[in-house]
């Protein structure tokens, strides 16, 4: 299988492009070589290395910056995924795209079902939707993976490069005696490693011949760690399975409510989702986000 990795800079683009090699020929791009705000640049990557497969890892990410930067997140996360499935389609390659919880309000208070009418709060939570509907719209093989609080503990370098909540956390317990995390934000925290993991295996559980397996499971569905927490009990949680614990100088952990922390976008309060379709469908799961977590931490003890 001839696979081609979108936005292997980011978080989850470093781990797709190291757990998709198994499966075949990998080539792997990210901004400059191809720009997602700009159609032509995307449909002259595609047709140039004419793939069986196009994993989409780009997005417009900076939640706050988007509601400033309103034509670019749309760009990137709604017009340009619209414009990789008339190009996949165009070839007979599967498009996977990754989404966001944040294409729902928060207002539901259990967690969310790929049935659930999405009311995005934010630009970014508004672009990512678009997204989703614009690869739905077209008749193409797709899988879309609505995915949440994906953190990763590697330093990433490059344009998209970014630090996750798990090494925030772990970086002001370095400097701050006293820590305040806000404790009415509830979704699935996510290993970036399990998330790519995951996808790899159901390319390849597709086999060769994949249209036909594809085909009977294309559609959108909700992937992201077993269980939902505050990130006030994440924090505490990644300051207990520290490796370092020693280097760390907080003494006390506060919880706080969002808006004590006023942003420029607004937040859904309870984003968790619901991941039984996937589970059930491709018969995987991934890990309690508490296990993951502490695999995560320990890879770099």
């Amino acid at each position: 299988m001839k696979i081609l990795l979108l936005g292997n800079a980011g978080q989850l683009g470093w781990e797709l492009q190291r757990t998709l090699q198994p499966l075949g020929n990998v080539v792997s791009v990210d901004y400059p070589e191809v720009n997602m705000a700009d159609a032509a640049s995307i449909r002259r990557t595609v047709q140039e290395h004419n793939p069986e497969a196009i994993v989409n890892a780009t997005a417009y990410t900076s939640v706050d910056n988007a509601e400033s930067e309103p034509d670019l997140a749309d760009a990137i996360n709604g017009t340009g995924p619209g414009v990789l499935a008339e190009e996949a389609r165009k070839i007979n390659a599967v498009l996977v795209h990754f989404s966001t919880d944040y294409v729902f309000d928060g207002k539901k208070g259990t967690p969310y079902l790929e049935t659930d009418l999405p009311r995005p709060l934010n630009v970014y939570g508004k672009s990512k939707l678009a997204g989703e509907q614009a690869i739905q719209s077209i008749d193409v093989k797709y899988l879309i993976f609505r995915t949440a609080w994906v953190y990763t503990l590697r330093t990433i370098s490059g344009s998209t490069g970014r630090e996750s909540f798990v090494s925030k956390v772990l970086g002001w317990a370095r400097k701050n005696e006293t820590l305040r995390i806000v404790n009415d934000q509830i979704s699935n925290p996510t290993w970036a490693r399990m998330l790519a993991e995951t996808t790899s295996l159901i390319l390849a559980r597709a086999g060769i011949d994949f249209h036909p397996w594809l085909s009977e499971r294309k559609g959108l569905y909700h992937l992201a760690g077993e269980g939902f927490t505050s990130r006030y009990e994440w924090a505490k949680e990644i300051l207990v399975l520290d490796p370092y614990p020693h280097e760390q100088i907080t003494k006390e952990l506060l919880p706080a409510a969002t808006a004590d922390f006023p942003t420029p976008a607004k937040r859904p309060l309870f984003s968790a989702m619901d991941c039984t379709k996937f589970n059930n469908t491709f018969g995987l799961q991934l890990p309690e986000w508490t296990f993951a977590l502490a695999l995560a931490l320990k890879e770099f003890s």
